[in-house]
């Protein structure tokens, strides 16, 4: 990766909302606004967003949101590697927090009843797993949560 010494940073000015850009670019419960607040972050060449954007794409839970953060580093002229897309749970421990959720709706509940406590209880695993399956994302679920045994 390419650090900026002092003297290339000089002058460098930081976004004016920069602070609100980076409270947005690490809110777990919405990919989009992580996604917007990228796009933002990556029109200043400073070094607090180079971080912000190196910590993102290597970390973040959405696969979307890394390719956005590598792009926009790449854009910067840093030399990056974007990393390979998670396989398996994107959640630690994600099929028992799923049985926990349908364990405490009644027994007749429906998917729809499922989806929306889901979104109650934990919106980080739900915006985790709507912005990494995409279009697929009710469809996965649903085929999950009808999986999930109820005992």
């Amino acid at each position: 990766m390419i650090h900026l010494n002092k003297k290339e940073t000089k002058g460098i000015e930081l976004p004016a909302n920069y602070e609100e850009l980076k409270k947005s670019a690490n809110r777990k419960s919405n990919w989009r606004e992580r996604l917007d607040a990228i796009e933002e972050l990556g029109q200043s060449k400073s070094k607090q967003v180079i971080d912000i954007l190196t910590h993102i794409m290597n970390n973040d839970s959405v696969y979307k949101v890394q390719e956005a953060a590598y792009r926009q580093l790449k854009s910067l002229g840093e030399d990056v590697q974007l990393p390979a897309r998670k396989e398996g749970e994107l959640v630690k421990g994600l099929t028992k927090i799923l049985v926990r959720i349908k364990k405490s709706l009644p027994e007749n509940h429906t998917y729809t009843e499922f989806k929306e406590k889901l979104q109650k209880m934990r919106m980080d695993i739900y915006d985790t797993y709507e912005g990494e399956k995409g279009a697929d994302f009710d469809k996965w679920l649903e085929n999950t949560w009808s999986a999930i045994s109820n005992r």
